[in-house]
Parts: C-alpha cells; structure tokens; sequence
C-alpha cells in the first residue's frame, strides 16, 4: 500500500495481546514490522488452506471419531478466526480506515 509522505494508518495485526485484544501497527504501509505481519498472514492463509483440505478428507471419513471432528472443529474456529482478522485488516486498509478488530 503506497500513502503520500508522512501519512500513516492504523494496521490491524494478524495477532493478538496477551490480554487476546486486538494489536494495532501505526505504519505508512513500509518497514519491518509490516513484513513481518504480511508473512504472518500469508502463513495463516496457507494453513487455512490445508486445514480446510484435512477437513475434507476427515469428514468423508466414515470411521471418524467425534474426538477428531471436535477436534478439527476447534482447530477451524481458530483459522477463520485469524482469517476473519486479515479481511478486517485488508478491508480496512482498502478503505482508508482503521478497522475495529471485531
């Protein structure tokens, strides 16, 4: 994302707090920390990608445990969580905007 000189956004990470609320990078879209955040994401988004593809397999598997499927149900409420928080974030960037982290 190029911004004039000198303006910068409020860039919603693609992690959390300690305290599990939102991190905010004030940033001009360049630097280390918004490399570091781009990596993160497009990991997140690899692993979301194969989670959904174990998902599948597991649910055709007619000898899966209810175990597993809690299992990877937990495990795909956690990456669509992560995945929710890059829409937010790439929205918010797209507008203009700080996005809320909700």
């Amino acid at each position: 994302m190029t911004k004039p000189h000198g303006v910068h956004i409020a860039r919603l990470l693609p992690w959390t707090g300690s305290d599990g609320k939102p991190c905010f990078l004030l940033t001009d879209g360049d630097g280390y920390l918004t490399r570091v955040a781009d990596h993160v994401e497009s990991v997140q988004l690899g692993m979301a990608g194969e989670l959904l593809d174990h998902i599948d397999d597991l649910l055709a598997d007619l000898r899966a445990t209810p175990d597993q499927l809690r299992y990877g149900l937990a495990r795909m409420s956690e990456s669509l969580r992560d995945v929710k928080r890059i829409a937010d974030s790439r929205g918010a960037r797209l507008s203009g905007a700080a996005a809320d982290g909700d």
